[in-house]
């Protein structure tokens, strides 16, 4: 069965159907079945899960169940929606037969192999073929409506941080802190996490994603904090030590070279520039001054919907930088044993350079409880 009211989707929701479709063209693509919740969310501003969208040349299909009836009549009533009573795959099939559909291009990264043999035997006689991977061009570049959305991610994990840090006491676990900064979070309009967040004292610091535990805060505790809230779908990611009393004077040298490794590497942020060559400014810097070998991972991601996403500022990528493209900048140092570095921005590309979107200050002592 399907619904459809005539009011048409948010300027910002038609302009990314107009790019999908141009993609979809360009690939000679006449029906595109998404299957991906955040790329579906992308592409209408659906949220239901289970669910799928079809997009053709002249229509889109939202194919869901009845739990989503309400909201999804709110969200995307301007699309033809189908509420299945079976599988997800069976329903998919009755509208390619009533679309006399004789392609069906999914997204193989995201269909399960089960599904997709599942999928092919419920739309025959409608074949079955792999798609490009038309989301992870199109999610690259952020419009103004992600952007709008990223920076209230940052500001309710920024927030939630400096209220967080001044709760922190000798004596407390890792674990009491993860839970009080998602708490804060939460508090201040989060509908949690961007993923489960890090809270690292001492050793742990050396453990780049490191699970809070119980070990307890102390006296000199140095503690690295990596975190980000999810705000209406999207994420924020960012890196922060906390130093509670003296600096240890190994972890203030590393602190250092981190900090400028990372300001050299925001400089070099532009449009145009390769993404290994961006890694390579701190990758540099940080082997000059006696840590390369402590620096085993990429320098940044791409970051929107998902938390880790196109593109990859690594040097295993000669993708080259283009403005609206939102990355973290995060490069570390970690020594085994005795503790670890990590400081960590979001950047947006710039027509000519970047921004840098958060604003917690990274001076040392700034740091110090």
């Amino acid at each position: 069965m399907a619904r459809r009211t005539k009011a048409g989707p948010r300027p910002f929701i038609q302009a990314r159907l107009d790019r999908c479709r141009a993609a979809m063209a360009d690939a000679k693509i006449n029906a595109y079945l998404i299957t991906g919740r955040m790329d579906h969310f992308y592409v209408t501003g659906f949220t239901g899960e289970d669910s799928a969208v079809l997009i053709t040349k002249r229509d889109v299909h939202i194919i869901t169940d009845r739990r989503f009836e309400t909201s999804s009549k709110s969200e995307v009533g301007w699309a033809k929606r189908h509420f299945r009573k079976g599988l997800l795959p069976e329903e998919v099939g009755n509208v390619c037969k009533k679309l006399r559909l004789k392609t069906l291009h999914i997204q193989p990264g995201v269909v399960t192999v089960a599904d997709q043999q599942e999928f092919r035997k419920r739309v025959r006689p409608t074949r079955l073929a792999n798609a490009p991977d038309v989301f992870g061009q199109l999610r690259r570049i952020k419009d103004w409506e992600e952007l709008k959305v990223t920076r209230e991610a940052i500001r309710v994990a920024e927030e939630a941080f400096k209220t967080t840090r001044r709760s922190i006491r000798v004596g407390q676990t890792e674990r009491q802190i993860a839970a009080r900064l998602e708490y804060e979070m939460q508090k201040r309009g989060a509908s949690g996490c961007a993923f489960p967040s890090i809270v690292a004292e001492g050793p742990n610091a050396a453990l780049p994603h490191a699970v809070p535990g119980p070990r307890k805060v102390k006296k000199n505790s140095v503690i690295l904090i990596d975190w980000g809230a999810t705000y209406n779908f999207y994420r924020s990611d960012l890196t922060r030590m906390v130093f509670v009393g003296t600096i240890p004077p190994k972890i203030r040298k590393i602190y250092n070279v981190v900090l400028e490794a990372q300001q050299k590497a925001i400089a070099a942020v532009k449009p145009g520039e390769r993404m290994c060559d961006v890694d390579g400014v701190a990758r540099r810097h940080i082997k000059k001054c006696g840590y390369g070998k402590y620096f085993g991972h990429g320098l940044g991601h791409g970051l929107g919907l998902d938390v880790h996403e196109p593109p990859r500022l690594s040097w295993m990528s000669d993708e080259k930088l283009t403005a609206g493209m939102v990355v973290t900048v995060e490069p570390g140092i970690y020594l085994p044993g005795i503790g670890g570095v990590r400081i960590e921005d979001d950047i947006v590309v710039t027509a000519r350079g970047c921004q840098v979107l958060t604003t917690l200050s990274k001076e040392i002592e700034q740091a110090v409880l």
